[in-house]
């Protein structure tokens, strides 16, 4: 299987080569070389789920690429591992970072500024038989929305910022790693998720999050919750708000979660259905639910975790509360939402 996964690696390597530095017209053709017959891409809102080449090219990257001139893939994290979910039987290769260029045309409804940018991003790519057979894509949209100076959310709990990429600086794993770290590394996740998945733990929340996290823990955040740094501050300005802010909470599973080395991470689609009471995000309640899609990537250090980058589709889960976020801050038509 370490044979497997590191083949996997090089073939997304040689992918990432091929989709950055070809022209914008060759884009369908590259994707189609590198993926399966029965592809299946899953985007951030409002590109969702999408089953051919030419779909992905034509919907999502051929715009991107026309807005954000001289784009260029700043990754903080790659790695790749066995989907514990399938019991080990598929490779999944996972690459996080930014998506940097100019912003000179709009995209999306959103004004360019003619300045750089950086849209953050998290991929997982299932590899089978020589080619990408699925792909789950999020990309920060809210994030690139504040950099050209639009507010699509109130005001929020935590930091605001380009985030960074793992203290450490080890994320970028392209060659083999001892696969007895990434088994420590998806043991604290999995201890994490059944430590505070049922939110009735009898000790206060601080004491709670301590059983899994280090003390100075950082939670990298999407935009419109923002980056916390510290368990006091994790706790007063996002975990704490997040619970007291929906009811009627189910956990969906995931569809993948894996490691290597200290890192590992999960995606599901969708993780989460919840209904929202008021308050979380200042948006008030709305009597539904909706599901939540997130990605998650983990930095271990030790026995505890101690990085957290997070994706969630923010603007899918409003948009299912009948809250458009992308239209209303950019009172545009948004080409390809459904």
């Amino acid at each position: 299987m370490k044979n497997d996964i590191q083949a996997a690696k090089a073939l997304v390597v040689d992918f990432y080569k091929r989709l950055d530095t070809s022209s914008p017209e060759a884009l369908g053709k590259v994707i189609q070389n590198y993926t399966a017959d029965d592809y299946l891409w899953r985007g951030y809102h409002p590109f969702h789920e999408q089953t051919s080449a030419a779909q992905v090219a034509g919907l999502f990257w051929q715009p991107l690429r026309h807005s954000l001139k001289h784009l260029q893939r700043r990754q903080d994290i790659f790695m790749a591992g066995c989907n514990e979910i399938d019991n080990f039987s598929s490779v999944w290769v996972v690459s996080m970072g930014h998506l940097m260029g100019l912003f000179d045309e709009p995209w999306l409804g959103i004004k360019p500024t003619g300045k750089m940018a950086m849209l953050r991003y998290c991929e997982f790519n299932k590899v089978e038989n020589g080619k990408i057979a699925e792909t789950a894509m999020f990309f920060d949209i809210p994030h690139l929305m504040v950099q050209a100076g639009l507010q699509p959310f109130p005001p929020q709990t935590a930091a605001e910022l380009v985030q960074p990429g793992p203290i450490s600086h080890t994320g970028l794993m392209f060659n083999e790693q001892a696969s007895e770290q990434g088994k420590k590394t998806l043991a604290a996740i999995n201890h994490m998720i059944n430590a505070l998945g049922e939110w009735s733990n009898e000790l206060s929340l601080e004491d709670e999050l301590r059983l899994s996290w280090h003390e100075d823990m950082i939670w990298w955040g999407p935009t419109g919750i923002g980056a916390t740094y510290t368990i006091p501050r994790y706790a007063q300005q996002h975990s704490g708000p997040f619970r007291a802010g929906f009811e009627n909470r189910d956990f969906n599973g995931h569809i993948c979660r894996m490691a290597e080395g200290e890192f590992g991470g999960f995606f599901g689609w969708p993780n989460l259905t919840l209904e929202p009471i008021g308050g979380f995000m200042g948006m008030p309640a709305t009597g539904k639910s909706a599901e939540m899609r997130v990605i998650d990537i983990y930095r271990r250090d030790g026995d505890k975790l101690a990085e957290n980058w997070v994706f969630i589709d923010l603007l899918h889960f409003w948009n299912q509360q009948g809250v458009d976020i992308l239209a209303r801050t950019t009172l545009n038509d948004v080409p390809g939402a459904h």
